[in-house]
Order: structure tokens, then C-alpha cells, then sequence
């Protein structure tokens, strides 16, 4: 496999700043919590502590994106790791854009009164403007990281 070290260094960017506003939110920051809107906003306000469990380990999982992509740059000897690694990938980007592009849609169509997602003007526009779009970024990044040749 081929990695593109561009797209690699902008996945591990995006999966770092991702993790580090779960940890944000985790110990307690309120900054940009409004902009998620719906239940998360709601519970946000007074979380119970699995509530806050959850968010830490929603913030490792994205660091552990991270240690995926890093292990890319490892010239890998053995043809299994290489291809599970790159398979991994691939398979994240695809998810994380679908899922920015589907929450995109709905929010899209709730936006136009066609479903109802109970979620204020405040975090419509930011959900549109900027959450959706950058887990596609984020997709496109993971995606990109790497591309297929002969395994070794």
C-alpha cells in the first residue's frame, strides 16, 4: 500500500481536534455544546456520569483513529497487517463521510419542516455549517490516507 502522507497528517489533525473537544466536553466545557443541539444539548446541561463516561470514550476511540492512521506509516512486512490496516481505512472514511452526509440530509430535510428533528435554529445552522461537513472531511482525510498496490 501507498500512503499519501498529505491526507494522512490532515486524518491525524482532524481525529486530535476531534478527541480533544470530547475531552473538552468531558471535564465539563460548555463551549460549542449548544451548536450539537437535541437530546446531547439537553443532557449536557446536567449529565449524569455515564453520560461524561461516554463522551471520554467517545474522544479515545477518535484518538485511536489517529493511532490508525499512524500505523500506516509503518513498512509493514506482513501482508495481513497491511491489508487490515489499509482495509480499516478505507472502511472509516467511507462511514465517517456517509454518516456527516446522512446527518447532513435529515438535517437538511428537517430544516424544510419534512422531518421533524426538535432541534433550535442555533444548532441547525451549525450542524449544517460545520458539524456535518467535517466528519465528510474527516472521511475524505481517512480515505485518501492510503491507496492500494501489490501487497508485500
Amino acid at each position: 500500500m501507498r500512503v499519501n502522507k498529505w491526507w494522512l497528517t490532515l486524518g491525524v489533525v482532524w481525529s486530535v481536534i476531534f478527541a480533544g473537544m470530547s475531552f473538552y466536553w468531558a471535564m465539563g466545557g460548555m463551549l460549542g455544546v449548544r451548536s450539537l443541539g437535541g437530546a446531547i444539548y439537553e443532557i449536557s446541561l446536567n449529565p449524569e456520569p455515564a453520560f461524561i463516561l461516554i463522551v471520554w470514550l467517545t474522544g479515545f476511540v477518535k484518538l485511536l483513529g489517529a493511532l490508525v492512521l499512524l500505523l500506516l506509516l509503518i513498512p509493514w512486512r506482513n501482508a495481513v497487517i497491511s491489508k487490515v490496516l489499509y482495509y480499516l481505512t478505507k472502511i472509516a472514511g467511507v462511514f465517517l463521510f456517509v454518516y456527516g452526509l446522512l446527518n447532513f440530509i435529515t438535517i437538511s430535510l428537517s430544516s424544510f419542516a419534512i422531518l421533524d428533528m426538535d432541534l433550535e435554529v442555533h444548532a441547525t445552522f451549525w450542524r449544517l455549517v460545520f458539524w456535518e461537513p467535517f466528519w465528510m472531511v474527516g472521511g475524505i482525510c481517512y480515505f485518501f490516507s492510503v491507496k492500494k498496490q501489490r501487497f508485500i
